[in-house]
């Protein structure tokens, strides 16, 4: 064995004991709840208070995901149809190493880019995948930048582009590829014109390690889903993944086996772009059409052993996002929309508690940092809202440039994508 194998593996054997606490694994930071308990991160600042700032070798949509010493971000150059995988060191910005990687040209939706799938990491190094029209590829990289395995799981299909990011789950690396049926969009756009290609929608789950499948759910194909899956585990059950589509609406998979254990179907008319989330015993999904969200719903997990149906809670049609994800936090749940209204509702009830609008339009998803909600507008300001007591916006900063990005937060330290920057705030007490 190579001295440089050693020692890498030394180091994952003391990352995954001593930083996991700390680290923000994948899209929304652990199990894509968006939650984080830090008290170091400020709600107003200028560029003398960033750690550090530096551009990025190409422009993207993905989030940056942290693990140990290193922050994994994917860029790409539009043009020559590039993709790019680079690790930044959390002290400095400085660049570790960076990874190249050549794709075809992918049919997209203008809001959409090369880079806008984010990475998962784990003491093991990281994850992630690119798509083209040809292709959609998984792969996996260590910490020191070597690539262990890749898989080709063949083309994408949708007017979009892709957009859906991959979790690891104890050994497993899982994602869903949810892809398009001319006909069923034409039908919603009520075009004559159905010729078109259908692709091939799965779950698929393969080994950590290898890379080789371990299993395969098949899909019906209806419309593209960009949702990430988040887990579930049940007390006394199973663990379970937790994903949405329009063509199987909720959809719960056992983690071990990839068989389903309960699903509540037909009630997503149309996209599913935001991503599920667990609070509180209550799995929290939305859907949406064009730029608007028309629903979101809250459902109490089935089970297979004891045999159990899922249940609806309730449902919330008022003021609901399409693309930015839900965040709940101390019994309220959070909707964030695209047009910046934000709405305040009991978590147990979907009860209103506020709705207010904010300025700006937004992509990314809000997070919880301690009592604040941070958020970032596609023009690039960071809007920061009270997450407790009545409304209250505390503070709001332009980062200069667009962003499509979600924050990312560890080890105390608030980490901003923008199309072209990456910033790093915090990590001392606010003033």
């Amino acid at each position: 064995m190579r001295c440089v194998d050693v020692m890498v593996g030394l180091w994952c054997v003391v990352t995954a004991v001593a930083g996991r606490a700390e680290d923000w694994d994948r899209f929304r930071g652990p199990n894509g709840t968006g939650v984080v308990d830090a008290t170091t991160v400020p709600t107003h600042w200028t560029d003398a208070d960033y750690i550090w700032k530096v551009q990025l070798p190409g422009i993207g949509h993905s989030s940056p995901v942290v693990w140990g010493q290193h922050v994994y971000v994917t860029c790409a150059d539009q043009a020559a149809s590039a993709r790019r995988l680079v690790c930044l060191n959390t002290r400095d910005g400085s660049v570790m190493w960076q990874r190249d990687y050549a794709l075809g040209t992918i049919t997209q939706h203008p809001d959409n880019g090369y880079a806008s799938a984010t990475p998962a990491a784990d003491s093991r190094g990281v994850v992630l995948t690119w798509a083209s029209n040809d292709a959609v590829m998984l792969l996996a990289v260590d910490h020191a930048g070597e690539e262990r395995w890749r898989r080709d799981l063949g083309p994408f299909i949708g007017p979009h582009g892709a957009g859906a990011s991959p979790i690891i789950v104890e050994d497993l690396v899982v994602l869903a590829s949810e892809q398009e049926d001319y006909k069923v969009l034409a039908r919603i756009l009520g075009r004559d014109d159905d010729s078109g290609p259908t692709g091939e929608s799965f779950l698929v789950a393969v080994d950590r390690a290898t890379g080789a499948t371990r299993w395969k759910v098949p899909r019906k194909s209806t419309l593209a889903a960009y949702s990430t899956p988040c887990v579930h585990r049940p007390e006394g059950g199973a663990p379970e993944i937790i994903f949405t589509s329009t063509s199987h609406g909720i959809t719960a998979v056992d983690v071990a086996t990839g068989r389903v254990t309960w699903e509540v179907p037909d009630i997503f008319e149309d996209r599913c772009v935001g991503s599920p989330i667990v609070a509180e015993s209550l799995v929290i999904a939305t859907y949406g059409h064009g730029t608007v969200g028309n629903l979101c719903v809250a459902v109490r997990p089935g089970s297979a052993e004891p045999p159990r149906a899922p249940a609806i809670v309730y449902h919330v049609t008022r003021s609901v996002p399409l693309v930015p994800t839900p965040v709940a936090t101390g019994g309220r749940l959070f909707l964030w929309t695209d047009a910046g209204i934000v709405s305040c509702l009991d978590l147990a009830t979907g009860d209103p508690v506020w709705r207010e609008r904010v300025a700006g339009d937004y992509f990314g998803s809000p997070i919880c940092i301690g009592e604040r909600l941070y958020c970032v507008t596609k023009e690039g300001d960071v809007v920061v809202l009270a997450a407790a007591g009545p409304f209250r916006e505390l503070g709001r900063v332009s980062l200069g440039e667009p962003s499509f990005a979600t924050p990312a937060v560890a080890d105390g330290v608030l980490y901003l994508r923008t199309a072209s920057h990456l910033y790093a705030l915090g990590g001392k007490s606010p003033d």
